[in-house]
């Protein structure tokens, strides 16, 4: 069913996941009814974007603990003075960029996040646009034999994988201390708590194999879910201005920071929401 509010205006981005929510002034209070309904169209559009947002930290960090609680990402230092912020930066002399690989954020945690908010500080001229894709959709459209072969399975979610793939910031790995590596095994077909759909939970910076079989094993199924999992027909393509505010479903969507902007600054900041144990 259609979400409707007459706080806002819900604009599709694509046909398949996103929606803008046009006429709310974040930097001002909501009432319960805005939140519920800012909700309700999270869970129905997984991604919901907010434009022209002037918020400060604190406004920022009020407003994600109206949706959830804000959590801590393991491998970037938060900001100083709100360590629930993270800075997600690409600065000009850099090649890499911040997760620049489909991924669902955190899924080597035991309890990876419910939801990921982005507010643009600092956007290049061009480019730095991010991709999102529809995880309910990727599962709906498997063959009833691939689902029952994936319905039982687990697959382990490991962060090294990332390290292989150079998604993190050159300058974030000069300044770690250590390496630290964290793994998780969850589902490979996942039931969200609140919609009850299912959703395939593998994505390619993460996903090392299925349990109790070898890397090489999984190796053929896992690449052909990775590429069915982003066709077009499922995903939307978010251009970011300063101000812009998205927050996504990290639970049954994958998202992607396109790598076009070198020499360019781009700064954001993230807050995660803390989730549950997937099932």
């Amino acid at each position: 069913m259609a979400v409707s509010s007459p706080r806002f205006e819900v604009r599709p981005l694509s046909a398949a996941i996103g929606a803008e929510l046009i006429g709310l002034d974040l930097t001002q209070p909501l009432t319960d009814d805005d939140i519920r309904d800012v909700r309700a169209a999270w869970l129905e559009h997984l991604v919901v974007v907010f434009r022209d947002q002037g918020l400060t930290s604190e406004q920022y960090l009020a407003f994600a603990r109206r949706l959830g609680e804000p959590g801590h990402y393991p491998f970037v230092a938060g900001l100083n003075e709100h360590p629930e912020i993270i800075a997600v930066e690409k600065l000009p002399g850099e090649r890499n960029n911040f997760g620049g690989i489909w991924h669902t954020d955190t899924a080597y945690l035991p309890q990876p996040p419910s939801a990921s908010m982005l507010l643009a500080r600092v956007v290049p001229p061009e480019g730095g646009d991010t991709e999102f894709a529809n995880m309910y959709e990727a599962y709906e459209t498997l063959s009833p034999e691939l689902k029952a072969t994936l319905e039982p399975l687990q697959a382990r979610q490991c962060s090294a994988l990332a390290d292989v793939s150079r998604t993190r910031s050159d300058r974030v790995a000069h300044e770690a201390p250590k390496k630290q590596s964290f793994e998780a095994t969850h589902p490979v077909v996942r039931t969200h708590p609140e919609t009850g759909r299912k959703s395939l939970y593998v994505n390619v910076a993460h996903t090392s194999h299925f349990e109790g079989q070898t890397q090489e094993e999984s190796k053929p199924v896992l690449q052909e879910l990775f590429a069915h999992q982003v066709q077009p027909q499922f995903t939307c393509r978010l251009r970011w201005e300063v101000g812009t505010l998205a927050i996504w479903d990290n639970r049954c969507t994958l998202h992607n920071p396109i790598n076009d902007y070198h020499g360019h600054h781009r700064l954001m900041h993230r807050i995660t929401l803390n989730g549950d144990t997937p099932t």
